[in-house]
C-alpha cells in the first residue's frame, strides 16, 4: 500500500544547527564556523521530538542534519529524548574532528543506525576544492570505514554538478568498494551558496539519471534529492521502454556508463532504485534551525515556526503543501502525465522564477510522450 503523504510525512529533516567547520562552495545553508542565533534550545529540541510523534504511526524517521549536528553538545540527549518516544533517528555529521570514535560510540549506543556523509568527487583534487580542505577526501574515505566499524548503515551524499559529473562512474566505484549501503545522489539547486556553482544542462540531468540507473545495479540502493525525475527515467529502464517510446539517452551518459563498466564490470544485480513518490513537501518536511518549518532544505519558503505552529497541523493543512501533494502544478509539470510519480523539484522551480508550482528547469521531458498504464502505476 502507498503511503499517505497527505496525513504525514516519512522523513522530518531538522536542521539542528548552521554551525560547520567545513566550507563547501555549495553549502545549502551557507553554514558558518560558529552558530546562528536563534538556534532550538535543548527543550525546544525535546519538544520538535514530541510533535513529529504527534503524526502518529507508522512514526516519521528523523533526520538531525546541519550545518554538522555534531557541532551541538546535546546532541546525544536529543537521540535518547527522540528514541524513547520511539522514533527512528539517523544522523548526517559532517567530516571533522568532530567525529571522533567517542561520539560515534555515543551516538550508536544512544540508538543511532543509520549515518549519512558527503562524498563530491572520486579524487582528492575534487573533492578537497569543494569541501575547502585539504586532506578531506582522505578524511572521507577513513570517516565511512570507521562509520562500518562501529556498525552504522553508511549513506554517501554526492551533489553532481558541472564540475565533478565526469567523475560520477568514479565515486559509483568507490561506493562498492567501501560497502557503502545507500548513495544519494544530490542534483545541485542554486540556493545558499550554491548559487555560485554551476549546474547541470536537463539533457546532462537525464544523462545522470541513465547512469544512476546503471549503477543501482552493484549491490547498493540508489536515490536522487531534488530529481524526482530519476523516478521516471527509473521506472522507463524497469519497463523496457528506452527506445520504444522514450528517448534514448545521450553522449554524457555513455561515457559514465563505459566508465562504470571499466571500473566494475556488468552490474548483475536487479535494480535497486526506490518507487515512493516523495517531493518536497509530500512525504518531506525540513525544519531549520530557528524553528522555521520548510516543504524542504532547498526550498527556502517558512510555512510557520514549531515555537508557534504545530508541526503536523502545518504539514497537513498548509495549502501550499495541499498543492503541492495535490499536484496543482504549472507548465510542463502541470500539464506531466506522470507528475504523481515525479512532480518535479519545488525547490527548483521556485529557485528558478519564484513560483513553487512551476515547472522544474531540469526536467528534460516534454509531456506527451507514449506513457504506458503501467509507468502510472510505478
Amino acid at each position: 500500500m502507498a503511503p499517505d503523504f497527505h496525513n504525514r510525512p516519512i522523513l522530518v529533516f531538522w536542521e539542528t544547527t548552521r554551525a560547520c567547520l567545513l566550507a563547501c562552495r555549495h553549502c545549502r545553508a551557507s553554514a558558518q564556523r560558529e552558530p546562528f542565533p536563534n538556534e532550538l534550545s535543548t527543550e525546544e529540541g525535546f519538544a520538535l521530538v514530541d510533535q513529529i510523534v504527534e503524526f502518529g504511526r507508522p512514526a516519521p524517521i528523523l533526520i538531525l542534519t546541519g550545518g554538522d549536528c555534531l557541532m551541538r553538545p546535546d546532541i546525544t540527549e536529543l537521540v535518547h529524548h527522540a528514541r524513547e518516544r520511539g522514533l527512528h533517528v539517523a544522523i548526517s555529521p559532517s567530516v571533522t574532528p568532530h567525529l571522533t570514535d567517542a561520539r560515534l560510540s555515543s551516538l550508536r549506543e544512544a540508538g543511532v543506525r543509520v549515518a549519512s556523509i558527503s562524498l563530491d568527487g572520486a579524487c582528492p583534487q575534487t573533492h578537497d576544492g569543494i569541501r575547502g580542505f585539504d586532506g578531506h577526501f582522505d578524511a572521507t574515505l577513513s570517516a565511512i570505514s570507521r562509520l562500518r566499524e562501529h556498525g552504522y548503515k553508511v549513506q554517501v551524499n554526492t551533489t553532481v554538478m558541472a564540475s565533478n559529473v565526469e567523475e560520477m562512474a568514479d565515486v559509483a566505484a568507490l561506493m562498492r568498494w567501501h560497502g557503502v549501503a545507500i548513495w544519494e545522489v544530490f542534483f545541485l539547486v542554486n540556493v545558499g551558496r550554491g548559487v555560485e556553482t554551476r549546474d547541470l544542462s536537463a539533457r546532462d540531468c537525464e544523462d545522470v539519471c541513465h547512469f544512476l540507473v546503471d549503477a543501482a545495479r552493484y549491490g547498493f540502493l540508489v536515490r536522487t534529492v531534488e530529481a524526482p525525475f530519476f523516478r521516471r527515467v527509473a521506472a522507463w529502464r524497469r519497463e523496457g521502454l528506452v527506445g520504444s517510446g522514450a528517448p534514448p539517452p545521450g553522449p554524457l551518459h555513455e561515457r559514465l556508463r563505459r566508465r562504470l563498466l571499466d571500473q566494475l564490470g556488468p552490474g548483475v544485480m536487479n535494480q535497486n532504485t526506490p518507487v515512493v513518490a516523495t517531493r518536497d513537501g509530500s512525504g518531506i518536511i525540513f525544519v531549520g534551525y530557528n524553528g522555521d518549518i520548510l516543504p524542504s532544505g532547498f526550498l527556502p519558503l517558512s510555512l510557520g515556526n514549531v515555537r508557534s505552529h504545530r508541526l503536523a497541523d502545518v504539514y497537513q493543512n498548509h495549502p501550499i503543501l495541499q498543492q503541492i501533494r495535490g499536484g496543482y502544478f504549472h507548465g510542463r509539470c502541470g500539464q506531466c502525465d506522470l507528475r504523481q510519480i515525479c512532480g518535479g523539484s519545488r525547490a527548483r522551480a521556485y529557485a528558478a522564477s519564484g513560483d513553487v508550482l512551476g515547472e522544474d528547469p531540469a526536467c528534460a521531458y516534454v509531456p506527451p510522450l507514449p506513457s504506458p498504464a503501467v509507468l502510472l502505476r510505478a
